[in-house]
């Protein structure tokens, strides 16, 4: 079977005329417009694969820094030879012209000279020119000529020039001091100029390596954060599982897998917190699973998984308080099993929450703005009789009491694809603050908190 391309056929190329595929005799500063050298094009390589690994919160200093060393491509002088015999032989008419003493010859030697010059030179010299000067310096210099240029046409045109040269002349310059005075202080005056405009190159240049500096720094924290990550991966598969791949984890062996959790949640950001839920989650390390009452082992459900036991089943790991108030703005948590976890006060907008497990969770005073709730769960059994966890009430996973996910205070504001079953629940049972943050309103729903 053949498998036919979507994309059109690229067109016939034209023929081109031989006068216009040639290059022109001065075509160097064209010829080095997008001409990208092998540092340049290693040190793109470079920033596209750290941009690879890079969170939600480094995004900024990355693209600062890119921003800062977008280098200037270095232009290829390219010069076809017979521009060079012309530029050659106008040097020769200008010797030729000292040697004859003839002013005429000198002359249009020294001008073509001159014009082929600049001509060769121009590409070089509007690299030097962006080089040193970005385009704010070029502004204000602009600014400052064309400040100086109307404050004299303003001294010529107004009269005041004529003016302020009438009460010099009454002036006993004698009196004031010798010219050479006046030009021994304009000299220092520029010194002190220079000096300046040195001081000044030497900010500009210890600024960029200061963000080059911290362009390094973040991409060493990244790749710090995911050799942590990786090796807490391996230290909890090793952990849990035995010689067969099977788990079968201890108390002390859960204990030690939660320890370890609790301090890696502190050590990483809320893109890394999210790849551990994910891996815990999709290793069934967050999920209550039905046990040996005796051994202790996880118990097989003959479909090739693990028996889940909602209501007195055992956790390898039990998050419980150890994402209270975490920011995992932005991240990926799709499928996800975060049920009974304590997110008081947890940022999750923009979160990408589509399939995932919220039952009996404690969202209180939560931000869940901008979210994506497609599929979500936040409660088991029939909606009219799903209710939020209580601390005396076990939860009935057939009916839905108790089983529902505290949402009071929650912020829903602007969430996306939000299941109308959803909507219900959070409008009964979410109070005033969190009705009024509900896309759509909740009008017709009753408030079942009365608060």
């Amino acid at each position: 079977m053949t498998t036919e391309s979507n994309s059109p056929k690229p067109p016939t190329p034209k023929s081109i005329p031989e006068h216009e595929s040639q290059p022109d005799d001065f075509d160097g500063a064209r010829a080095g417009e997008n001409h990208l050298t092998p540092g340049t094009l290693a040190a793109q390589q470079a920033l596209a694969a750290i941009s690879s690994l890079q969170s939600p919160q480094n995004t900024a200093a990355l693209q600062q820094a890119r921003s800062s060393f977008s280098t200037t491509p270095k232009p290829q002088l390219k010069v076809k030879p017979r521009a060079l015999l012309i530029t050659v032989a106008a040097i020769a008419m200008t010797l030729l012209g000292f040697v004859l003493n003839n002013w005429i010859i000198g002359m249009v030697g020294t001008l073509g000279t001159l014009l082929l010059s600049l001509v060769i030179l121009f590409p070089w010299l509007q690299y030097v020119v962006n080089s040193w000067f970005s385009g704010q310096d070029k502004t204000i210099f602009i600014g400052s000529v064309g400040l100086i240029v109307a404050f004299i046409g303003g001294l010529k045109f107004s009269g005041l020039g004529d003016r302020l040269l009438l009460w010099g002349r009454r002036i006993n310059w004698d009196a004031s001091g010798t010219l050479a005075e006046w030009f021994g202080a304009l000299g220092q005056i520029l010194i002190a100029i220079i000096a300046v405009y040195v001081a000044w190159r030497q900010y500009v240049i210890s600024k960029d390596l200061t963000i080059q500096q911290n362009l390094l720094t973040v991409q060493q924290n990244i790749i710090t954060q995911q050799q942590t990550i990786d090796s807490y991966f391996q230290g909890v598969s090793d952990l849990v599982l035995d010689e067969e791949g099977l788990l079968e984890d201890w108390p002390q062996e859960r204990a030690i897998a939660e320890g370890r959790t609790a301090a890696i949640f502190s050590s990483v950001d809320g893109s890394g917190k999210a790849k551990i839920l994910r891996f815990l989650s999709r290793s069934k390390l967050l999920t209550p699973l039905k046990r040996d009452r005796r051994l202790g082992r996880a118990i097989l459900n003959g479909v090739g998984g693990y028996a889940e036991d909602r209501l007195e089943g055992v956790r390898v790991i039990d998050l419980g308080v150890m994402l209270a108030a975490a920011d995992l703005a932005g991240t990926d948590l799709r499928w996800t099993d975060l049920s009974e976890a304590n997110l008081v006060r947890a940022s999750l907008s923009g979160c990408d929450l589509v399939k995932a497990n919220f039952s009996r969770t404690i969202l209180y005073d939560a931000n869940l703005s901008g979210a994506d709730l497609n599929g979500v769960r936040l409660f088991y059994g029939a909606l009219a009789q799903a209710s939020p966890r209580s601390r005396t009430e076990p939860p009935d996973y057939e009916t839905g009491e108790y089983t529902g996910a505290v949402v009071e205070n929650a912020d829903f504001s602007d969430v996306q694809r939000m299941p109308e079953s959803v909507r219900y629940y959070c409008c009964a049972w979410g109070g005033e603050k969190t009705r009024n943050t509900i896309p759509g309103g909740c009008e017709g729903i009753p408030n079942q908190l009365g608060r």
